[in-house]
């Protein structure tokens, strides 16, 4: 497998602006410039958000094909679709609003019914598409039964709307699943039981198998220690199929491995991780034993008593850009990238890459760029240049 072999873009959620004209804005101020950075004389793949805001919007005033003689003219393949933010993922406050609506609730259903609606129309001929989605819900409060049969039913409907459209237009959309750490499905054995216990028993299993997939997030993964590979053969020998791969590193730091000087250190750089749009769910791993979930990072900062030294290795949901590799003190889980390249290579035919790092303007100030789009294209060509090899 080579980067020639892929689909390859990056997710233009990391983009402000849930509107319609806000959404193209910001391609032509970004992707454009992104592209010309990356792939200045062919098309580049992006992987689209459109908030249900924008999604009716396109749909309402069947915009869709004049959007997507747009994209073709200035060289932007929407291979992908990210359908997990429904409202406005930047917003002051995000945390636990992106999990809403649930997969329980039909207005997800709608919102992804319209996301399949557009990608159909604006994939170019013989490409196949992906939209990838929320993992039903947050795991708290536990769902009921008859909303666990109401979510299953939602994701059937969807999976007979695209086995429907691939009939009328021969286009191929699958529509993925994504773990998260703190969801209902935050692990690879959740995704096998939603599968095994709700999905394929209950209508056409073709259309389930064919339509429905996993999208595996790298980061996710990496943060409740599952490793790569081990979660790929999972899905492989469940038959679930992988639709897309979001590739994204988390902050990691072994305390275990510090001196007691460099641990106060660590600590106090990863505390600056902290901020209050988005949550950072943290895993805290010592010795044999099960990691320690934290929802969000100052709980498990809370965890440590004044005057005593962190113990273990933490794992932090925070996105952070795929190209570094150590920090100070801390590290990202560039490693887990190359694991999971190898496992696709292995287990899987998902040709689905998307550089998902949506958290540049909440970084750091000592990991920000001056522009974003020099900072996404340094991604991209990085990711390129690994997947080749």
């Amino acid at each position: 497998m080579n980067s020639g072999a892929l689909d390859i873009g990056y997710c233009t959620n990391v983009h402000a602006g849930p509107t319609l004209a806000q959404t193209k804005a910001n391609l032509e101020r970004y992707a454009l410039e992104v592209k010309r950075q990356v792939r200045p004389h062919e098309p580049m793949g992006v992987g689209l958000w459109l908030s249900a805001d924008a999604a009716s919007q396109l749909v309402a005033n069947d915009g869709a094909c004049g959007f997507a003689d747009w994209l073709a003219d200035v060289g932007l393949v929407p291979f992908t679709f990210n359908g997990f933010p429904y409202g406005d993922f930047h917003q002051a406050e995000v945390k636990h609003r992106v999990y809403h609506p649930t997969w329980f609730e039909p207005a997800r259903l709608q919102y992804t019914l319209q996301l399949i609606e557009i990608i159909d129309k604006l994939l170019p001929a013989g490409r196949t598409g992906s939209i990838s989605t929320l993992p039903i819900a947050w795991s708290s409060p536990r769902p009921s039964a008859d909303q666990m049969a109401a979510a299953a039913r939602h994701l059937r409907t969807a999976a007979a709307a695209m086995k429907r459209l691939r009939e009328q237009t021969g286009r191929m959309t699958t529509l993925c699943l994504e773990p998260e750490p703190g969801c209902l499905l935050q692990r690879s054995d959740d995704i096998v039981s939603l599968f095994r216990d709700h999905l394929l028993p209950g209508g056409d299993e073709a259309a389930v198998r064919e339509h429905l997939a996993v999208c595996h997030d790298v980061c996710h993964a990496a943060v409740m220690f599952e490793p790569q590979g081990e979660v790929l053969r999972k899905y492989a020998s469940a038959g679930i199929k992988v639709g897309k791969v979001q590739v994204s590193a988390a902050v990691a730091v072994d305390f275990a491995a510090l001196s007691d000087s460099d641990r106060a250190a660590a600590l106090a750089q990863l505390a600056g991780f902290h901020e209050p749009r988005y949550l950072h769910q943290t895993c805290i791993r010592q010795g044999s034993s099960a990691p320690a979930f934290y929802e969000d990072l100052p709980l498990a900062l809370a965890s440590v008593p004044n005057g005593t030294a962190p113990q273990g290795e933490w794992r932090t949901h925070f996105h952070v850009p795929i190209y570094l590799q150590r920090f100070g003190q801390l590290t990202a889980t560039q490693d887990d990238i190359h694991e999971c390249l190898e496992a696709v290579r292995a287990t899987s035919d998902c040709r689905h890459f998307e550089v998902e790092t949506y958290a540049w303007s909440v970084l750091p100030e000592e990991l920000r760029v001056p522009d974003l789009a020099d900072g996404i294209a340094r991604e991209m060509n990085w990711f390129y240049g690994t997947a080749a090899v």
